[in-house]
């Protein structure tokens, strides 16, 4: 900063990506709230009031500046790039996204075997719409991608802070689901 000679027009574009840092952590904070008073009255919370998503493309940027760093420094693999125009499709990804895992997840905890038929079911319909959404991936890629994820520790500690033993029952049940559907 000591070098700039406009230290005002910088000093104000750290403080609006603060304040809209702060705003996002705000928002995940009144949903953690919520969430904790369905627990408490014990109901389930719906996926879409859990996931409200980002507004923009700014908001996407920021909240995959970590992944596109290590992605960059371990892989060599350049930034996933966000268009305004996608936004809403990211949005709807992550959605699905979240949604398979925290069932996925759910059915650990359940102890539903890995390669159960709800499972597999499960597996499929996350398949069929990542086609739908421009991700070209078989069931043996889905397994390999899996597989990967226990050999990355961003990835194995992300699904494993989900749940214990998660990043192991995916890669499991990818695995089986890949076996009956070469």
């Amino acid at each position: 900063m000591e070098h700039h000679s406009d230290r005002y027009s910088i000093l104000s574009q750290q403080a609006e990506l603060i304040l809209g840092r702060k705003a996002r952590l705000d928002t995940i904070v009144q949903t953690l709230r919520k969430s904790i008073g369905y627990l408490k009255d014990g109901e389930h919370m719906d996926n879409k009031e859990m996931f409200e998503g980002f507004e923009s493309e700014r908001e996407w940027k920021e909240a995959l500046i970590e992944q596109n760093q290590y992605l960059k420094e371990s892989y060599g693999m350049d930034s996933i790039k966000v268009v305004p125009e996608d936004v809403q499709d990211m949005n709807e990804q992550a959605l699905e996204g979240m949604t398979f895992m925290n069932k996925i997840a759910s059915s650990l905890r359940e102890g539903i075997k890995h390669n159960d038929k709800e499972i597999e079911n499960l597996i499929r319909c996350h398949l069929e719409f990542m086609n739908k959404h421009g991700h070209n991936i078989s069931a043996k890629d889905f397994a390999a991608q899996t597989q990967f994820f226990l050999s990355d520790d961003f990835h194995l500690k992300m699904l494993e802070s989900q749940q214990t033993g998660l990043a192991y029952y995916l890669s499991a049940a990818a695995e089986s689901f890949a076996a009956i559907n070469q």
